[in-house]
């Protein structure tokens, strides 16, 4: 039986997760969520860490490995760390066993991410313009609108007629979204015409690795963003590209979840050389 930890520092979140691997299965133990908001994002890390092991009737000598991913590397107690593009192609797989490809939109990026069936990375692509089809942006959106987060989803799918917005740089994206209010848009129609603005240019990011028909799970800050996923199912089909856009409930922790299957793996490979060397 195996222990192992994933923490994914975020821009704006830490997420922790613990699971337990013995004969090729895994238990979840314990996820935590916690949002930075100006704190010491190390300092926090290591409070979630070690309150969840506290949860889970767990002491930091019970776990076998300890691994990082996101900004992560440079937590002190950390066993090894693991590059967040890899953690997210495995935490989709282990999520979502039919994805081909994994979709991670974050605080300040999106990125497509082609897959095979054990999570190993095919090809990936970012985004290369600045943050407007990020977390943050609309964040800031919604903000300047008056509108709580968990509202955004619900009320882009609300849009009779969206707005478009052409700016692909963040600052002058909400230029326009400060010209629409003035101009009497609806928060809906703003909401829907930045969803789709950003779904088309991450619908283009997934042709670009190929990843043109199957399955494609929504991972990152975003995936639970019910508008966004309503314009990305449309963006496929102006797009054209047979792809079944999912997101599951625990989207958020995939580079976590990523991390510590990956660290299972390696403390495992390591654990193996160790015991055929001491039996010869």
């Amino acid at each position: 039986m195996t222990i192992t930890a994933g923490i994914d520092i975020g821009t704006g979140c830490v997420k922790t997760v613990l699971f337990q691997s013995q004969d090729g299965k895994t238990v979840w133990l314990g996820r935590s969520l916690e949002r930075i908001r100006q704190r010491d994002p190390y300092q926090l890390a290591e409070e979630c860490y070690d309150n969840l092991l506290k949860e889970a009737g767990l002491k930091r000598a019970d776990v076998a490995y300890v691994a990082t991913t996101g900004e992560g590397e440079n937590l002190d107690f950390h066993t090894g760390h693991f590059y967040s593009m890899t953690t997210h192609a495995r935490g989709a797989i282990y999520l979502e066993p039919q994805a081909r490809a994994a979709l991670d939109i974050g605080a300040l990026h999106g990125r497509a991410i082609a897959v095979d069936e054990r999570g190993k990375v095919l090809s990936y692509r970012m985004t290369s313009q600045c943050a407007s089809g990020s977390g943050q942006f609309l964040e800031n959106i919604a903000r300047y609108l008056g509108i709580a987060q968990d509202e955004i989803g619900t009320l882009s799918q609300q849009a009779d007629d969206p707005e478009k917005v052409s700016s692909i740089c963040a600052v002058l994206a909400e230029t326009d979204v400060i010209n629409m209010v003035s101009r009497g848009i609806s928060a809906a129609n703003i909401l829907k015409g930045i969803h789709v603005s950003m779904a088309v240019r991450l619908a283009k990011l997934l042709k670009a690795v190929g990843a043109v028909d199957g399955v494609v799970l929504m991972t990152g800050g975003l995936a639970l963003d019910t508008g966004l996923v309503a314009a990305l199912r449309e963006a496929m089909v102006t797009e054209k590209i047979n792809l079944d856009v999912r997101a599951h409930e625990d989207s958020i922790y995939a580079g976590a979840i990523g991390a510590a299957l990956w660290g299972a793996f390696r403390h495992e490979k390591l654990y193996g050389r160790q015991t055929l060397a001491l039996a010869s």
